[in-house]
């Protein structure tokens, strides 16, 4: 199969879909990988690491994509991208329609298949894809979170973590997946006063133990949110409906509940945002406020620190490459449900429910979309 990988133009991205090793992975296995000149720079990847691992450089997206069977990428593909995607072509992404019903009209326009990371799942249920950056995003929202507290970025003025003789600032996380888990580990670390909601008792459970008691554990009720928020000096938004648009657990009235000054950290922002005041923001111009109260809500969070992101996210996804490489679109998702759950476009349909139901759009099964693409695709 030829694999094609595009440099990321999406605004302060700065990740790469292939690393080196997983170049030398798929020439191995017989495949031709084209890369895209200067795609790896962000990464502190030169072309020379690729060519030196058996790749192809080409010198602009127009001949990558024009090229390859597959292309691999990391963000969602921008206006120009997929104008250059083809039917019959196959797509493997992070894709996050939910929230973008121009993004999904033009995708399934587009004719390609199209996989999207975040809603591959394991055969647990979990979500191997996304759980890495899912873990760098919620280190990066309480390091944020903390640094937009200080006073010349607009914050309250106050140390997280405290000092002796004065307290340390308190730390909301709602949503107790891998981001809320992360972001929390990164608080406790700080010193600060904590409290993580989820709406799973187990998992409650499990997070006490994880956190060893450093932490508060709390039931996410509207009421015991509500009460919570005139103490917050930081809230992190980590709540994850599975491929679905993410609700709503601070509406704009509850922010004149809050001190001024105190920070939101919307890492839902992929999937809607869990704020109703949040919109997505860049690394360039993170932040906004409504209410007196400091949003940060940027789209691409993981990608302020890509070489650890990028590296993290390839070693997730590069079986899931080679497994399309080798056997094929059919023939890798058929034979595992999990991958198939991955399938969001294929032949012109829909295939998501989620994504469906939250546009109000029409689906069809996967299999049956699948079974659609010519079977060299």
């Amino acid at each position: 199969m030829k694999v094609g990988v595009p440099t990321e133009i999406k605004t302060d991205e700065y990740r790469v879909a292939l690393t080196p090793s997983g170049v030398r992975e798929l020439k191995d296995a017989g495949h031709t990988v084209y890369v895209q000149t200067g795609a790896g720079e962000g990464s502190a990847i030169a072309d020379s690491d690729y060519v030196a691992q058996g790749a192809e450089i080409l010198p602009d997206a127009e001949a990558v994509f024009g090229a390859s069977e597959m292309i691999v990428k990391v963000k969602e593909p921008q206006p120009v991208e997929v104008a250059r995607l083809r039917p019959g072509q196959t797509l493997f992404t992070y894709l996050h329609l939910a929230p973008d019903p121009e993004l999904t009209a033009s995708l399934v326009a587009s004719g390609a298949t199209c996989i999207a990371y975040e809603t591959v799942e394991d055969a647990r249920g979990r979500l191997p894809l996304l759980a890495p950056m899912s873990e760098v995003a919620g280190k990066i929202a309480t390091q944020a979170g903390a640094f937009m507290l200080e006073k010349p970025l607009g914050g309250r003025g106050l140390l997280l973590g405290g000092v002796p003789g004065v307290a340390a600032g308190k730390v909301l996380v709602i949503g107790g997946g891998v981001v809320g888990m992360n972001a929390a580990f990164i608080a406790i670390g700080m010193e600060a006063d904590v409290y993580v909601y989820d709406r799973s008792i187990d998992r409650l459970r499990e997070l006490d133990i994880a956190f060893g008691g450093r932490c508060s554990t709390c039931f996410a009720s509207t009421l015991d949110i509500e009460q919570r928020l005139p103490e917050a000096d930081l809230v992190i938004g980590a709540v994850l409906v599975h491929g679905a648009k993410a609700p709503h657990v601070v509406t704009r009235e509850q922010l004149k509940l809050m001190k001024p000054g105190a920070v939101l950290v919307d890492v839902s922002i992929d999937q809607g945002g869990c704020f109703e005041t949040s919109r997505p923001t860049t690394h360039s111009d993170p932040t906004y406020e409504v209410e007196g109260v400091t949003h940060y809500c940027v789209a691409n969070m993981p990608g302020a620190v890509p070489i650890t992101s990028t590296y993290a996210l390839t070693n997730a996804t590069m079986p899931y490459v080679v497994r399309l490489a080798n056997q094929g679109v059919h023939a890798a998702l058929g034979a595992d449900p999990g991958f198939m759950a991955g399938l969001n476009v294929a032949a012109g349909r829909l295939t998501y429910e989620p994504v469906a139901r939250d546009q109000g759009l029409d689906h069809t099964p996967p299999e049956a979309a699948l079974a659609e693409v010519p079977a060299a695709a």
